[in-house]
């Protein structure tokens, strides 16, 4: 196992830690001080603090606030470039019919020589997250398991 996929374990590891805690802020603790986070629907993100209160107040929102885990479906280490590039499986909890509901995501995670995280980049189609999103919502409404905030994304995507 190289240092570079050992870096990757332990990315995965506290995500999966942190999507079962809902402790948000541990997220930007994986980043050096100085490190970036280019969101392509929220935009760019410099330093940790800063992608610390982006991610807090994300993922502490619907509908982040539905979604439970967040596996690597698979991932390629690029040594020559420190970076890992894996696809992330973004998995709703079950709206009451035990169907799964899901969007992926392309990341680019890029680690300095002692594996530590100065770069993360999120590739995704929004469009496919909200038409998820919108099917969650009317599987949820129809098992009367849809929170308030819910119901109003529901509204905003069109019902």
């Amino acid at each position: 196992m190289t240092d570079l996929q050992a870096a990757f374990d332990r990315y995965a590891a506290t995500v999966e830690q942190i999507a079962a805690n809902g402790d948000w802020s541990a997220f930007a603790d994986m980043f050096t001080e100085d490190a970036t986070y280019s969101e392509h629907a929220y935009g760019d993100f410099t330093g940790r603090e800063e992608i610390r209160a982006w991610v807090v107040r994300t993922m502490t929102a619907f509908p982040a606030t539905e979604m439970i885990d967040f596996p690597a479906a698979w991932s390629v280490v690029d040594a020559p470039t420190n970076r890992v590039i894996c696809e992330i499986r973004n998995i709703m909890r079950d709206p009451g019919d035990g169907s799964v509901h899901e969007a992926s995501n392309l990341t680019i995670l890029t680690f300095d020589d002692q594996g530590n995280l100065i770069r993360e980049e999120d590739i995704y189609n929004p469009q496919k997250f909200a038409d998820m999103t919108r099917d969650w919502c009317r599987v949820a409404t129809a098992h009367g398991t849809l929170s308030d905030a819910g119901q109003k994304m529901l509204a905003a995507l069109g019902g």
